[in-house]
């Protein structure tokens, strides 16, 4: 299988969870050799099974186009930011806080190569604010990827004010070798689909609260009116109560009263019901 031009020939992650596995997944499977950097060796097996897991899915659908051995062979998993040296591209993945993303990246971007690039998969927070605490910020943009990632067409790019032209057109040439689109975007809180999808399901969030209607019936509304694959509410549920919680604080720091997170959301997350993660958020998942 010979490794797509438009994908760097080396690529990071910073972060084995849910989405950096699937962000590993989506380079690993294109023809890069990936390279994922974890906290811990116990969090870094997590991610090397949850990687090696998606491979094999994606060899028994028949989309691999080589063996789960042959893949995986260059895949690899670290607890050393080294291990990032050779990279031309590292995508952040860390929870969404800005303290521990200007942490995690000033700590990474030490290891790379001044022509090497940087990205965060941060769903809402300012790319800018991110980049001007870099040393090279002109190389650094917002690559927000969706969960799943293997079944997802979607990557949100968005470029800070610091970064180049170059990046920018790189970046849409990236996606594209990864089967996906690119939406574009400038830097604004929330930026495009952040911004809407938190909008609906905070006013879905409020309809329960107000007795209007069951969460199945508002997410049949959504998913029958206007055609979207799931319910905002179901999609909360997927995304985790706790990350919509964190970005809807962010968005009425930053937008104002209408992304002010309802009772119903914060009580919840208290409850510790964050949805699928936790077996119960606005739907039952133990089954």
């Amino acid at each position: 299988m010979s490794t797509v031009a438009a994908i760097p020939h080396v690529v990071g992650v910073l972060g084995g969870g849910r989405m950096g596995a699937g962000i590993a997944h989506a380079f690993l499977v294109k023809g890069a050799t990936v390279i994922v950097v974890e906290r811990d060796h116990e969090a870094a097996a997590g991610a090397h099974a949850r990687v090696s897991d998606a491979v094999a899915k994606s060899a028994a659908r028949g989309t691999l186009g080589e063996t789960s051995e042959e893949a995986l062979a260059r895949f690899s998993t670290s607890t050393d930011y080294e291990s990032f040296i050779h990279c031309g591209l590292v995508v952040e993945a860390v929870p969404e806080d800005f303290e521990l993303k200007v942490t995690a990246l000033k700590a990474v971007e030490a290891y790379l190569s001044a022509d090497a690039f940087l990205a965060s998969n941060t769903s809402s927070l300012s790319v800018s604010d991110l980049a001007s605490e870099l040393h090279r910020p002109a190389n650094f943009l917002g690559l927000h990827f969706f969960n799943p990632v293997p079944a997802s067409t979607l990557i949100e790019v968005v470029l800070a004010k610091q970064t180049s032209p170059d990046l920018a057109a790189a970046a849409k040439g990236w996606v594209e070798a990864l089967g996906k689109t690119a939406v574009v975007v400038n830097d604004a809180p929330g930026f495009a689909s952040s911004r809407l999808g938190v909008a609906i399901a905070l006013e879905a969030m409020r309809m329960v609260e107000e007795g209007v209607a069951s969460a199945e019936d508002i997410d049949a509304a959504m998913v029958l009116g206007y055609k979207h694959p799931t319910g905002p509410l179901k999609t909360t549920d997927i995304v985790g109560l706790d990350v919509r919680l964190g970005i809807a604080e962010y968005l009425h720091s930053t937008l104002g009263e209408r992304f002010a997170p309802p009772q119903i959301l914060r009580d919840k997350v208290a409850r510790g019901e964050l949805g699928r993660k936790s077996g119960k958020g606005f739907f039952d998942w133990t089954d």
